[in-house]
């Protein structure tokens, strides 16, 4: 589907790939000191990808839109060279005219505005688009459809969040570009995670989204170092990206969090807003809590639509009877995708735990190797706990059997939903 071999030929790319391409030295070096047995991980996405594991960064952990959109909109504005954005909802309400408004005004003052939304996710009216366009805002529909109001869940749509900044600053994760996101429209409210990252990592988000231009533009970018500019070291987080989609030879995102809960020797965690997991997840996760590993899931206890919810209801008694702790978010709700693995790993990103992000859509999370990060994780995650139920064996047993009929029902549709 996309070009991937005119993007990643381009000698830009090709120099700064051979820069932060780790030795074997190097590897083995972290694998004595950070990433002990998550090496695995490292070298599988390696292996799969153009996605080395880079060193030098800072990971800013974002909660909510309200802190997410404070930090983008200040870091718009004092865009220099250009702006690069990816998403897969974007509104035209309060927050989403906000957001329009700041990358217009950029592109007025010379800045160079790239804009890639999804044709289904997004809601953008005919008078909001010929305002970009006015404004010198280039922008593109990923894969347009007809009638794209009418429908959710079309297959083979960019679920990704994804904003880059000059080449120095990146943002990715579960936020999109709407009011609920922001906590501005709900009636309950709206938990979620996104990160801001500098250092090389933003070289490996900034490759993807050229490889994701050149495809809803139908043009070849024209690659310069203003893409990939030199700069000062940011950090000491390892930080690898892992993206998949319809066009990769494998479910990349999916081996890689298998991968990590096959590593765990102590703990899992995972947060997310549907789970709808493949055979392979399932029982890697019932798996290792049989063998010892404490296994916590974090899920809505009412999700955005019934359908999901029941279908993730459906895998309720086959993790509590495997040992596995059970929350239920209750709050509002909780639209994070995360997942922690022992002290020194942590994926955040736009990859639901479902067959649609696994399979169907095009995603993107980051692999963070690193204590602190992962430490801030746990402390964001239990903090969502004293928002949770926990679920009992048998309690949920007690459960209506119209419940257990539409678990039933909506499991049997889980890969469509």
């Amino acid at each position: 589907m996309f070009q991937r071999k005119m993007v990643f030929s381009s000698p830009t790319i090709k120099k700064w790939e051979e820069r932060l391409k780790l030795s074997t030295l190097q590897l083995e070096k972290l694998t004595e000191n950070l990433l002990e047995n998550k090496i695995k991980i490292v070298k599988l996405v390696q292996r799969n990808q153009y996605k080395p594991l880079v060193l030098d960064n800072e990971v800013k952990i974002l909660i909510n839109g309200e802190e997410k959109f404070k930090s983008l909109y200040q870091d718009l504005c004092n865009a220099k060279k250009h702006i690069h954005l990816e998403y897969y909802i974007i509104k035209d309400d309060t927050t989403g005219l906000a957001f329009i408004d700041i990358i217009c005004q950029k592109a007025k003052q010379g800045i160079q505005v790239r804009l890639s939304y999804d044709d289904v996710g997004s809601k953008l009216s005919r008078k909001t688009k010929q305002k970009l366009s006015a404004a010198g805002v280039e922008h593109y529909p990923f894969m347009p459809v007809l009638f794209s109001r009418l429908t959710r869940k079309l297959n083979y749509r960019d679920h990704r969040k994804i904003a880059i900044i000059d080449g120095e600053i990146g943002y990715l994760g579960g936020i999109n570009i709407s009011d609920n996101y922001a906590n501005l429209e709900n009636k309950t409210y709206w938990r979620d995670t996104h990160i801001k990252v500098s250092g090389d990592v933003v070289k490996l988000l900034q490759s993807q989204f050229l490889l994701n231009w050149n495809f809803v533009s139908k043009t070849e970018i024209q690659i310069t170092d203003d893409f990939f500019p030199e700069i000062e070291k940011q950090g000491n987080i390892p930080v690898q990206l892992v993206a998949s989609g319809p066009d990769s030879s494998f479910p990349h995102i999916m081996e890689a969090l298998f991968t990590a809960i096959n590593t765990a020797t102590k703990q899992i965690v995972i947060t997310t807003p549907y789970f709808i997991p493949n055979e392979q997840i399932l029982t890697a996760l019932t798996t290792a809590s049989r063998r010892g590993v404490e296994v916590q899931v974090l899920i809505p206890k009412q999700g955005d639509t019934w359908t999901a919810t029941y279908a993730t209801n459906s895998y309720i008694e086959q993790l509590l009877r495997s040992g596995v702790k059970v929350f239920r978010y209750t709050k509002g709700m909780i639209h994070a995708k995360v997942m922690l693995v022992d002290d020194n790993f942590s994926s955040i990103g736009t990859s639901n735990m479902d067959y649609r992000s696994f399979e169907i859509n095009f995603e993107i999370n980051a692999l963070i190797y690193h204590k602190e990060t992962t430490a801030k994780m746990y402390e964001i995650y239990h903090k969502d706990l004293q928002d949770a139920e926990m679920l009992t064996l048998a309690a949920w047993r007690q459960r209506s059997r119209t419940k257990k009929i539409k678990e039933s029902f909506s499991r049997l549709w889980a890969p469509l939903l």
